[in-house]
């Protein structure tokens, strides 16, 4: 059975959940907190099993593999159906742009170590971080608004099926909400509202794992 190491309220270990639910593929959910006892994610057991120190890490017998976008990737060769990149090259590159966008622009800003970061070296408080945050969230979803909105209309990001892009769209997202970034686009309200419906989706939501923590 494969194994996820993730965090509950980590936006990329979200994603990884919501991707291993639509593919059917049972896991075993390894809790890491990035927070208790200084993050167990910096403890010698899990560097060993990950050096960079990160989540999600996805274990597949003995074959590890970090990093959600690589793991997507991986689980699109290893469990093939359902296919959630589309088969057309033109529409997968602008489905693989979108999901750069999420996991390399944008979420990367709200990382627990950037943030703590800003807090100890640099000396900003609560107030400037957020402020620092919401504009960089703010800044990135509205670009794939316009990105989306440009296009046909569909039921999910790129099509009437979810796929990796509505993976990652998500948990931001969800994230925009906790740091009161969210703002007026309709487009990705839109989709997020039908996403959150759907079991797979509902069932990798933060709430509902078993490490989460009171609000």
């Amino acid at each position: 059975m494969l194994k996820l190491y993730n965090y509950w309220r980590s936006s990329s270990s979200y994603r990884v959940r919501i991707a291993l639910n639509l593919k059917g593929a049972p896991y075993e959910n390894v809790a890491v907190h990035l927070v208790r006892n200084g993050g167990e994610n910096h403890s010698a057991e899990y560097h060993a099993l990950n050096p960079q120190e990160l989540v999600p890490l996805l274990v597949d017998g003995d074959y590890s593999l970090g990093q959600s976008l690589a793991i997507f990737h991986y689980l699109e060769s290893r469990l093939p159906k359902p296919a959630l990149a589309p088969a057309d090259p033109r529409q997968a590159g602008r489905m693989w742009s979108f999901c750069q966008a999420v996991a390399c622009e944008i979420q990367p800003m709200q990382n627990t170590r950037v943030l703590n970061y800003l807090k100890d070296e640099l000396a900003l408080d609560e107030e400037r971080r957020m402020v620092w945050l919401r504009h960089w969230i703010g800044i990135g979803l509205q670009a794939l608004e316009e990105t989306l909105s440009a296009r046909l209309e569909s039921a999910y990001c790129f099509g009437d099926s979810p796929s990796y892009a509505d993976c990652c769209l998500v948990p931001q997202m969800y994230s925009a909400e906790r740091f009161g970034a969210v703002r007026d686009w309709p487009r990705l309200k839109a989709i997020n509202a039908r996403c959150v419906e759907h079991p797979a989706f509902a069932a990798a939501h933060p709430d509902k794992q078993p490490d989460a923590q009171p609000a």
